[in-house]
């Protein structure tokens, strides 16, 4: 009980608009309670697991195993990971256990070509590089130039970039398909007249590039869905090398996706991350009206619930047949789940809920659908997060 009140007491006072929020979404104020004792959690890349005990002495911590998800390790929420040796040769990196459950449900194996529709901050994407190992590819989309800056830097530090390429574009409009598709297949309508070969990546652009980002970067301008897709990184095995221009962005009918999509599509949509403890936890010092500016306005939900539809949609679009895509929000509500994942339905017949069977042995809930889930941090010791699982039928 002592604990309890203490946990209590270092949570923060949510003002009467979030609560009524909380009330209106029938989600229970109590999960915030948990904001100082739900553990970070660590991905240990394979390989790496006989670093456990000299990471335990550099951080001065024992780890305990997540005994439902390979390779996670989860730690005290205010132990550092930053100074460890570990850390800085990229062998660990921090990512939520609930995020690593959205991946695994994927189920990626070993020559899969994956899509991550929403990919900035980049973790899952370092996550599903991990699991493709050395076969497979992984095609990383954010409309965030900067936001996927930042995920092309994680892959490098953590050496998983060689089958990775990265585009900032929009998400709703993302048309480019797996690399190994391309020689087998014939484009219904040419995009680009360029030949311009592909030659292997360098962090070193041509000056008209360079020039063109500072342009962008000084003026604020937003990716439009208009815009060609920015290609910004490319490993040495993702296929892009010796590629012409013309080639990687060629379109196809959605005939043709059906056998040349991708088999995996991950769709982690932008939300107002009610869910998400340590988010809500910031508005402390942001100040809550800039939690109701973010989350509350009902005028912004709504926009927001037609993106994720558009996302959605799309990274359906280009999953093949017989393909696996996997939605998640960091959100609780259910105008952003499970009225999402029911329009889509709707609105798409050749598409199937389906069961994630490695869930019998994960600490969460059932969502208010059959066969979704939902994590947070009293149910399930992590952040808030709601997932659901697809498959695509050929008709």
């Amino acid at each position: 009980m002592e604990e309890e009140a203490a946990a209590a007491s270092n949570s923060p006072a949510l003002p009467e608009a979030f609560l009524d929020f909380l009330k209106h979404n029938g989600l229970d104020p109590s999960i915030y309670t948990a904001t100082h004792s739900t553990p970070r959690y660590i991905r240990v890349k394979p390989g790496c697991e006989d670093q456990i005990e000299s990471i335990e002495g550099e951080i001065k911590c024992k780890l305990e195993r997540v005994e439902w998800l390979p390779g996670f390790y989860s730690l005290p929420p205010d132990v550092h990971i930053a100074n460890s040796n570990a850390y800085r040769e990229g062998n660990i990196y921090g990512i939520d256990a609930a995020s690593g459950a959205a991946v695994s449900a994927l189920d990626v194996s070993a020559g899969d070509h994956v899509l991550d529709l929403c990919a900035a901050p980049g973790a899952k994407l370092c996550l599903i590089s991990d699991l493709l190992d050395d076969s497979g590819s992984v095609t990383g989309v954010d409309v965030s130039r900067h936001r996927l800056a930042a995920c092309r830097t994680m892959l490098q530090k953590y050496a998983l970039g060689s089958r990775c390429r990265l585009f900032v574009a929009d998400g709703t409009t993302f048309s480019i398909i797996p690399m190994s598709n391309h020689a087998d297949s014939k484009s219904c309508e040419s995009g680009l007249e360029e030949n311009v070969t592909f030659k292997e990546w360098t962090s070193r652009r041509p000056w008209k590039e360079r020039k063109q980002a500072a342009r962008i970067r000084k003026g604020g301008v937003v990716y439009s869905g208009t815009q060609q897709p920015e290609l910004i990184y490319y490993g040495c095995q993702s296929g892009v090398v010796g590629l012409k221009k013309s080639e990687l962005y060629q379109t196809f009918c959605d005939s043709q996706i059906l056998s040349c999509g991708y088999d995996k599509v991950l769709v982690d949509v932008e939300c107002t991350h009610d869910g998400s403890i340590k988010h809500v936890q910031k508005f402390e010092h942001w100040g809550w009206d800039t939690l109701q500016r973010r989350v509350l306005d009902a005028e912004r939900g709504d926009s927001l619930t037609a993106l994720q539809l558009k996302l959605l949609t799309n990274g359906f679009r280009l999953l093949k047949a017989g393909g696996l895509l996997v939605y998640s929000t960091c959100s609780l509500t259910v105008a952003q789940n499970e009225d999402v994942v029911k329009q889509f339905l709707e609105e798409n017949s050749s598409a199937e809920l389906q069961a994630i069977d490695a869930a019998e042995n994960w600490p969460c809930k059932s969502g208010r659908m059959p066969k979704t889930l939902r994590f947070d941090p009293l149910t399930s010791n992590t952040s808030g997060l709601f997932v659901a699982k697809f498959t695509k039928f050929a008709i």
